[in-house]
């Protein structure tokens, strides 16, 4: 059986952070910055809470099975709820979704690149 993998996002706001907690997010914000976002195992973390308190956190996961990506997801949601409580960050409307690589179709290079091998 071959691995698949996973992306989760695990999408959510900021809420009730005090001037404290919202100074540190605004000091460590180059670090969390958009343009710096990536799927990773661990999960990476962006946001412009300057703008708005909307986050989101990029996790990269797999599995053997079709229905791994449900295990998946419910790690990446909790990964990402003990890093906002391990802080003390106020959230609210945290939501998650998963995309299986292995299901999603093929982009232009990588369709020209099957027909050059096929």
């Amino acid at each position: 059986m071959s691995t698949r993998t996973f992306r989760v996002t695990v999408r959510g706001t900021f809420d009730g952070l005090d001037a404290g907690q919202r100074s540190e997010l605004l000091a460590h914000a180059a670090e969390h910055d958009m343009l710096r976002a990536a799927f990773t195992p661990e999960g990476h973390l962006s946001y412009d809470v300057a703008s708005r308190p909307a986050f989101t956190f990029r996790f990269l996961d797999s599995g053997e099975a079709e229905e791994d990506i449900l295990e998946a997801t419910e790690r990446a949601e909790q990964a990402a709820r003990a890093w906002l409580d391990e802080r003390g960050y106020g959230y609210k409307h945290l939501r998650a979704q998963a995309e299986d690589l292995s299901q999603a179709p093929l982009g232009k290079r990588q369709r020209q690149a099957a027909r050059k091998q096929a």
